[in-house]
């Protein structure tokens, strides 16, 4: 079962999202070392519909987010974790 993340920017915070982006990137590079994320990324409007991550367990997914840059600064202002059940299948 893996855990799927969501965050949106809080209200007033987007122009704040490049100077905490250092401090994000390098938590989220230290954490990927540990294997629990899957991936990562915004969508195409990230203003309007935020980013997503998906991790191998939702522990993984809450223990990042507790610690996220992102969220200890104030920038997220709705953050949420689905546990997600996907069918997989191998690249061809």
């Amino acid at each position: 079962m893996y855990a799927v993340s969501f965050y949106t920017v809080a209200a007033g915070q987007f122009d704040r999202v490049r100077d905490v982006y250092p401090r994000h990137r390098a938590y989220l590079d230290e954490f990927a070392r540990g294997g629990q994320i899957v991936m990562i990324g915004t969508f195409a409007d990230s203003v309007a519909d935020g980013s997503m991550a998906i991790f191998r367990s939702r522990a993984a997914a809450e223990a990042f987010r507790d610690a996220d840059p992102f969220v200890v600064e104030g920038l997220v202002g709705e953050s949420r974790i689905v546990d997600w059940d996907p069918l997989e299948f191998p690249a061809p």
